[in-house]
């Protein structure tokens, strides 16, 4: 068992023996849960207590896009089905967003509210009541991708990718996958423009020396992992590497593998050799390597999502060490659960102090953990 394995199982053991507070009686009462369908629905009842009488979660911040997490990770954990009132309220929020053109144009984060929205209405679209919600969205997100349409052609670093919207509309990865995983679970086919377009896009992002990413930085690091954004020079939240160029991290390059896998990349494409190659130099559920514990729990996330594609119980790091990612990944998220059901991260940076916002991504992670079938 390697060190990293240690802490992970030792955490979770902790965890198992840890008390929680609940309904204002003494921590002695209750055990901490720590299987994925008991934190779930912690977590769910947490999130019931903070829905308001709109139907929003963190009102305060004006950004439909956390209600649509929520309601996505409630639909996707099976902790709730489209008729729930929490997630029929949320949907009846969301819908005020959206305009008769598709989409929701008017947001403060158009593209980014857009596409978790698009997955939301999806996963509650179970008998073709938002089917004009479904395509207006998927077509308001290809009209925002950057391509010619904004007079950007492939030569360009902005070309293929999506941006929050709004104010700021310079295209990102992050976004980029964001809109790739709402089309992609909505049913659009890989084989749309709108994947090509996004794949050199997304190929521009990666720290890799290739035909795929004419950047002058990618050959100076090279490890394969990815960067934010190869737009304007290129940007690296991670920061710069030592001896030159825009340091890799992990959330990113997962979410630039199951990006890749989004647009019909396969395992023996030289990208997606080099991403996993990158991963399992860093195989981690202790922090968001590159980044330490800023954007945890948008790491587990992309994690959980891109090891589901993946289709294997194992992955095996550089070390050859066989890891059970599921486990893995449900002990990381065990002994960081809070009394009430609540994740929170002590670091706040992308709005992850907000304990709706990354509770929705607990039960986002955790729904990965679910085999098929």
């Amino acid at each position: 068992m390697t060190a990293s394995n240690r802490r992970v199982f030792l955490g979770h053991a902790a965890g198992a023996m840890a008390l929680a507070s609940i309904g204002g009686r003494a921590a002695a009462q209750q055990p901490t849960a720590t299987t994925a369908d008991a934190m779930s629905a912690r977590a769910a009842r947490f999130l019931r207590s903070r829905q308001d009488a709109q139907g929003v979660w963190s009102a305060d911040r004006k950004e439909p896009g956390i209600t649509a997490l929520v309601v996505t990770g409630l639909l996707r954990s099976g902790q709730a089905g489209p008729s729930d009132p929490a997630v029929a309220k949320g949907l009846a929020h969301l819908e005020t967003f959206i305009k008769p053109e598709g989409g929701m144009p008017e947001a403060a984060h158009a593209n980014y509210a857009t596409s978790v929205a698009l997955t939301a209405f999806h996963h509650a679209n179970v008998d073709g009541r938002y089917d004009a919600i479904v395509k207006g969205s998927q077509q308001f997100l290809k009209d925002k991708q950057w391509d010619e349409g904004e007079g950007k052609g492939p030569d360009d670093t902005y070309y293929g990718g999506s941006g929050y919207g709004g104010r700021n509309n310079r295209p990102d990865l992050s976004n980029t996958t964001f809109m790739l995983e709402a089309l992609r679970e909505s049913g659009v086919p890989a084989d749309d423009p709108a994947f090509k377009r996004a794949l050199i896009f997304i190929s521009r992002a990666q720290n890799l020396d290739s035909e795929f990413n004419d950047q002058p930085w990618a050959k100076e690091v090279n490890d394969g992992g990815f960067i934010y954004t190869p737009a304007n020079g290129g940007e690296s939240i991670a920061g710069p590497a030592e001896g030159g160029g825009l340091r890799s991290y992990a959330s990113m390059t997962y979410a630039g593998l199951k990006s890749m896998i989004y647009a019909g990349l396969t395992p023996d494409d030289p990208r997606v050799k080099a991403a996993l190659a990158y991963l399992k130099d860093n195989y981690t559920l202790d922090e968001n390597p590159g980044l330490d514990q800023r954007g945890l729990y948008y790491y587990y996330v992309v994690f959980g999502k891109a090891m589901a594609l993946l289709d294997s119980d194992e992955f095996t790091d550089a070390a050859g060490v066989k890891h059970d990612w599921r486990a893995d990944l449900t002990a990381a998220l065990a002994k960081r659960q809070g009394p009430n059901g609540e994740w929170v991260n002590p670091n706040d940076r992308f709005m992850e102090g907000d304990a709706n916002l990354v509770t929705a991504y607990g039960l986002l992670a955790l729904a990965s953990t679910r085999k098929k079938g």
